[in-house]
């Protein structure tokens, strides 16, 4: 029997946000201008955790994409993956994506993170996707989501939609945050921040209440996220 390995994106196989990045790529700067302005109290409210991301992320696309072509939208799309994504992508992720690969195992991308960059990434690499993805209508985007925005509970709905888990020796799942609960929940073996877990509920639990290893990890993280980010400012400059 086969293998199933489900992974998270942003922070996971990333070692920073890529949604974010991809709205400052793609939306016109007089879009961006107005969304500083019509947006500030959304943003201020998820800043201050009285809103989820995933609201403060809906407000943005339909700010950013309503009424914009489709197939312009994609293209932006690809050319974003192929020069930034590739450039945040964990090397130890990618070894560990290319060993399921090897190993025959169907290997899924589950994100909240848009569809419409990241199947190029998954196109090239050969891995399934399962994302966010946005509404057209005629050719035209209408601001809103196709199904809903890809996080939580819906990841998990998602894959067993697609995926006859029965039909699986081991599903193999991979996170970072709380949002990955209910699909690692799914998996016999569930790896948390790269760490195998038996006990979820209580590795999330810990991390809540800033365990040491997980606070140890995020200041890591946060060092991973500062190289990157001088190495882009080089790049900038260089070009």
């Amino acid at each position: 029997m086969p293998n199933l390995a489900l992974f998270d994106f942003d922070g996971t196989i990333t070692v920073a946000d890529t949604f974010t990045p991809f709205i400052y790529f793609a939306v016109d700067p007089a879009r961006l201008r107005l969304g500083k302005v019509l947006l500030a109290p959304i943003i201020a409210a998820y800043k201050l955790k009285l809103i989820r991301a995933s609201l403060a992320r809906a407000s943005i696309v339909k700010l950013g994409f309503w009424g914009k072509e489709e197939v312009a939208v994609r293209q932006l799309g690809s050319t974003y993956s192929r020069e930034k994504v590739r450039a945040v992508v964990r090397p130890k992720a990618l070894e560990r994506l290319l060993w399921h690969q090897a190993r025959g195992d169907t290997v899924v991308i589950v994100s909240a993170s848009l569809e419409v960059y990241l199947s190029d990434w998954c196109d090239q690499l050969g891995f399934d996707l399962i994302a966010t993805q946005l509404e057209s209508r005629s050719g035209l985007l209408t601001g809103r989501y196709l199904h809903g925005d890809c996080t939580r509970s819906e990841k998990a709905r998602r894959i067993c939609q697609r995926y006859d888990l029965k039909s699986y020796q081991v599903v193999y799942a991979y996170g970072d945050t709380k949002d990955e609960e209910a699909m690692l929940a799914l998996a016999h073996k569930k790896y948390f921040r790269w760490r195998e877990t038996i006990d979820l509920a209580a590795t999330v639990a810990a991390d809540d209440r800033g365990d040491p290893n997980n606070k140890r990890r995020l200041r890591e993280i946060d060092l991973e996220n500062a190289n990157l980010e001088r190495l882009v400012a080089e790049q900038e400059r260089t070009s």
